[in-house]
Parts: structure tokens; sequence; C-alpha cells
């Protein structure tokens, strides 16, 4: 029953909307940051 009600209304969608937009913002962040973490390195050590 959760799971009909979670993709048949629109509160469903919107909270699947949500949390799968958290989680690619997420993996957004976390490659963002990385890539700079690693960037930094390589200038100090230069």
């Amino acid at each position: 029953m959760a799971w009909k009600e979670l993709f048949s209304t629109d509160i469903g969608l919107l909270s699947m909307f949500t949390i799968g937009f958290v989680v690619v913002m997420a993996g957004y962040l976390y490659n963002y940051a990385k890539r700079h973490i690693a960037e930094d390195e390589r200038r100090s050590h230069g």
C-alpha cells in the first residue's frame, strides 16, 4: 500500500523527486569537492 501511495499520489511523487534531487546534489558536490581538493594538492606540490 505504501508503494502504491508513493508512486500514485502527488505528495508521493514530490517526495520521490525531492529524494532523487538530494541524492544527485550530494553526488555532484562530492565530485566537485574531490576534484578541487586534487587540484589544490597538485598546485601545492607544484
